[in-house]
């Protein structure tokens, strides 16, 4: 039976799992509304993607 012979400690485990972070959200600021909203998604407030209206503004 395979067990370990020695406790992993905190700065090898913390190695093996340098690439497991979490990925930062790109959150871009709206240069018309000035919004903060998600790259390549349209804005909520205004309905504007890309130049153009896609939705009706909400209220």
């Amino acid at each position: 039976m395979a067990v370990p012979k020695r406790k992993t400690s905190k700065s090898r485990a913390g190695k093996r799992r340098s690439h497991l972070k979490t990925s930062l959200k790109n959150i871009i600021e709206d240069k018309k509304s000035g919004e903060y909203r998600l790259s390549h998604h349209l804005d909520l407030k205004t309905g504007m993607y890309k130049g153009r209206q896609v939705l009706d503004p909400k209220d």
